[in-house]
C-alpha cells in the first residue's frame, strides 16, 4: 500500500469518528455521592462575652478620721468581717463617754421629777401645793424623761460610731490594693466617703452576653411551643470555654435575661451563672458560650460539600436521571464535625460530596454517581 493510500485511509477514519464524537458528548464524569445523614441533635447556639464579678462593693469608712492601721494585704482574699481599715477611735471614745455622762444625767433628772410627782400627790390632797403646781410637777417629769430617751440615742450613736472605725469586710472576695495608707485623713459618711477599696465576689461568676434579635425571637417560638423551657422561668444549660481552651469543659446555667431590646445594636443582655472553683475565671476577661438552643431533627452533611454562590449556599445534588441539580440550603451550625442544614434538602437526595473542584461537574451535566460515606467526628 502507498503512502498515499495509508494517508486516505486514516483521514477517513478520522472523519469517521467526529460526528460521534459530537453526538455523544464528552464522558460522563464519576462523582462520589451520599444521603445526608439524619440525626436528633442538640443545638448549642454560641455568643461571646466577659466575665462579671456577682457582687462588687466599693469600702468606705462611715465616720472620718485619720487611719491608724491596715489589717489586709494588697489583692488578699477576704471574708466577711474580716477587719480592713482601723480609724482613729480617741475622738470617738470621748464622744461615748461625754454621752454615757449626759445619760447619767438625765437620770438623775428623771429620779428627781419623780419623787417631786410622788409628793405632790399627797400634798394635793392636803392643800399644801396647788393644782397648777401638781401639773407643773408632771411636766417636769415628762420632760425629763424625754430628754433621758434622747440622752440614750446620743449614746448608741456614739457608739455606733466608735463601733465604724473598725472597717470591716461587707462580703467575701477578693480585695484590691489599697486606695490610702495609714495616716490619711479621710471622709466618711452618705456622701463623699472616700473610697479605701473595692471587693468582688470569686466564686460563683457571671458570663454576660448579647443575644441578637434573630435569636431572641426564635427562642421566644421555641418557648411557646413547649420545645423549650423559657431562661426567665428555668436553668437553661451553657458550656463556656476561654481565649486559649478548645474543649467546652465549663458548665453552667441561665440565671437572667434583660427586659428590653437595645435598639441601637438590635441585642438583649443575657447572664448566666458558672462555678469558679479554682478561681482561673476573673472578671472581665473574655470568653465564649453555648446556649442550649434544645433538640430537633436535622439533616447532616460535609462543610466541603457546601458551595458559595454569591449570597446563597447550595449543594449539587444527583437525580435520578444522574443529572447534577443544585440546591439551595440554610445551614445550621457544626454537630460533630458535619453541618446541619435547616431547609432546602430531602433526606433522600444523593448529594456530591468530591468532584466538585472538576469543572465538568455543573448544573444539568450527566455524571457517574458512585456511592460515598459520610461520617461524623467521634
Amino acid at each position: 500500500m502507498s503512502i498515499f493510500r495509508q494517508l486516505s485511509v486514516a483521514a477517513i477514519l478520522v472523519l469517521a469518528t467526529m460526528p460521534a464524537l459530537a453526538q455523544g458528548g464528552p464522558p460522563a464524569m464519576p462523582v462520589g455521592v451520599a444521603e445526608p445523614i439524619a440525626k436528633r441533635v442538640t443545638q448549642w447556639d454560641e455568643y461571646s462575652g466577659r466575665f462579671e464579678a456577682m457582687a462588687s462593693v466599693e469600702v468606705r469608712a462611715r465616720v472620718s478620721g485619720f487611719i491608724d492601721k491596715l489589717h489586709f494585704r494588697d489583692g488578699q482574699f477576704v471574708k466577711a468581717g474580716d477587719p480592713l481599715f482601723t480609724i482613729d477611735k480617741r475622738p470617738y471614745e470621748i464622744a461615748v463617754e461625754s454621752a454615757d455622762a449626759d445619760v447619767a444625767r438625765n437620770k438623775a433628772q428623771v429620779e428627781l421629777a419623780e419623787l417631786q410627782v410622788t409628793r405632790g400627790a399627797s400634798l394635793i390632797a392636803s392643800r399644801t401645793i396647788t393644782e397648777a403646781e401638781n401639773d407643773s410637777r408632771k411636766a417636769n417629769l415628762a420632760v425629763a424623761r424625754a430628754q433621758l430617751k434622747s440622752a440614750e440615742a446620743a449614746l448608741r450613736n456614739a457608739n455606733l460610731n466608735l463601733e465604724w472605725t473598725e472597717v470591716t469586710a461587707p462580703i467575701a472576695g477578693r480585695i484590691s490594693d489599697r486606695k490610702v495608707d495609714a495616716g490619711n485623713l479621710i471622709s466618711g459618711g452618705q456622701t463623699g466617703a472616700t473610697l479605701l477599696a473595692t471587693i468582688v465576689t470569686v466564686d460563683p461568676i457571671r458570663f454576660v452576653f448579647d443575644i441578637s434579635e434573630a435569636d431572641h425571637i426564635r427562642y421566644a417560638r421555641l418557648i411557646l411551643s413547649g420545645a423549650l423551657a423559657s431562661s426567665r422561668d428555668g436553668a437553661n444549660p451553657v458550656r463556656i470555654r476561654l481565649a486559649d481552651e478548645t474543649a467546652w469543659t465549663r458548665t453552667g446555667k441561665m440565671d437572667f435575661i434583660d427586659n428590653t431590646m437595645t435598639a441601637r445594636s438590635g441585642t438583649i443582655r443575657g447572664r448566666a451563672l458558672i462555678e469558679n472553683k479554682d478561681q482561673l475565671l476573673t472578671p472581665g476577661i473574655f470568653g465564649r458560650l453555648q446556649l442550649f438552643g434544645g433538640e430537633y431533627d436535622a439533616l447532616l452533611i460535609p462543610d466541603s460539600a457546601v458551595i458559595s454562590d454569591q449570597a446563597r449556599k447550595i449543594v449539587f445534588t444527583v437525580n435520578k436521571d444522574n443529572v447534577v441539580q443544585p440546591k439551595p440550603i440554610v445551614l445550621g451550625p457544626l454537630v460533630d464535625g458535619l453541618r446541619v442544614v435547616r431547609s432546602g434538602l430531602e433526606p433522600t437526595d444523593r448529594v456530591v460530596l468530591d468532584g466538585l473542584a472538576n469543572p465538568m461537574v455543573r448544573p444539568g451535566a450527566k455524571v457517574v454517581p458512585q456511592k460515598a460515606e459520610i461520617v461524623a467526628a467521634k
